[in-house]
């Protein structure tokens, strides 16, 4: 996980609290929204992540809650963290290179399109 952050604060220029909490809602939403294998793989080969889940899976309330779940909900949530929308698509970007390095290409791709809405930030 270290790596992971370390990367995204230096390619996307966001502080370590907040990559720490957006790998976490990320990761969490991947596992609620995406394909169960490749995204469990994802998480198993990412040491850290089940911690950074569980403490970012929290009730989000306000403007997440008002839209539901899916990528709405999830844009909220980062958005709630100071995130713009640019910042977000570097972030899952970071994010997917790094998983490819993980588990396979092939892998990430089944993530991506097996989770609706994902490829836009992908």
């Amino acid at each position: 996980m270290n790596e992971l952050i370390e990367q995204l604060t230096a390619k996307v220029g966001i502080d370590k609290d907040v990559a720490e909490k957006t790998v976490g809602i990320i990761l969490g939403f991947l596992r609620k929204e995406g394909p169960i294998e490749p995204v469990n793989e994802l998480i198993e080969k990412i040491p850290g992540a089940e911690d950074a889940i569980a403490s970012n899976s929290g009730g989000g309330g306000g403007l997440s809650s008002l839209m539901g779940g899916g990528l709405m909900a999830l844009g909220a949530k980062l958005m709630g963290l100071g995130l713009g929308m640019g910042e977000i698509q570097s972030i899952a970007r970071e994010l997917f290179k790094y998983g490819r390095t993980k588990i396979g290409s092939e892998a990430i791709d089944k993530i991506i399109a097996g989770t609706p809405g994902l490829s836009q930030f992908a």
